[in-house]
């Protein structure tokens, strides 16, 4: 299972103070020496945090690959054709958000807009991933539109493991690995490569890499957040660490 660290964190530490440090492009360095096999980054329409100069940056120095992630639609999609990182996710987006709430809806006008981007972006040769709820009719439809991955939201699941010390809370935590199972069984299926993110820590991830059909994960405000404390190296590896023993465990029926 590969893990892709998230950087934003440290570019929203840096916009604080609207100065130059902490760089995230240095965080990316020190994640990949960690052992991320990837960095994801999102350039949002409002540069809240990560920036263009970032992004061009990441893509000069990230050894093992960038998953960009940017909303259908916003000029973030010709930089993204310019650039032509490893991936490119596309993700909903909300100028009052604080972060991404929920995965993409792929019916309507937004289904439209959504297979427009995918076009484009396939056009210049990117490999593409939609970020949605784990979802099978939505599943459905992305594999309708032709993406190579799918990242499963797991925010449902994040949130009910906050009460798992409770019984109700227990039964809530199973039903939401159940259904993240079946959706990553089905896009699976299907032939679309299956990765996930959003919400996950050091004390849920275990539950998640368990589902062998989940390839990769995305992982940013619990590794900054704990890279703090102990450095950004650290942190990549203690999660590297949980990751690969939940994946063993499951693979071995341990």
């Amino acid at each position: 299972m590969r893990l892709h660290v998230n950087v934003d964190h440290v570019a929203t530490v840096r916009q604080a103070r609207r100065t130059d440090e902490p760089d995230p492009v240095r965080a990316a360095v020190l994640a990949e020496l960690g052992g991320a096999d990837g960095i994801t980054v999102h350039l949002r329409e409002d540069r809240r945090h990560v920036n263009d100069r970032d992004v061009r940056l990441l893509m000069r120095t990230v050894r093992t690959g960038v998953n960009l992630e940017l909303a259908a639609g916003s000029d973030v999609m010709t930089i993204a054709c310019e650039l032509r990182p490893m991936t490119a996710t596309l993700v909903p987006e909300r100028r009052e958000e604080i972060t991404t709430e929920g995965g993409l809806a792929l019916d309507g006008d937004s289904g439209r807009r959504t297979g427009d981007a995918v076009r484009t972006l396939h056009a210049s040769g990117i490999r593409t991933s939609l970020f949605i709820g784990p979802d099978l009719a939505v599943i459905d439809a992305a594999a309708a539109l032709g993406v190579e991955a799918v990242e499963l939201h797991t925010g449902e699941f994040a949130e009910a493991y906050k009460t798992v010390h409770t019984r109700d809370g227990r039964a809530a935590v199973q039903q939401e690995v159940t259904r993240l199972r079946r959706a990553a069984a089905h896009a699976h299926g299907l032939d679309i490569a299956v990765h996930a993110g959003h919400g996950l820590t050091y004390e849920n991830v275990a539950l998640v890499a368990a589902i062998g059909e989940i390839e990769e994960l995305n992982i940013g405000h619990s590794i900054v957040s704990r890279a703090v404390l102990t450095g950004m190296e650290r942190a990549v590896r203690e999660m590297k660490d949980i990751i690969r023993e939940a994946r063993h465990a499951a693979l071995h029926g341990e």
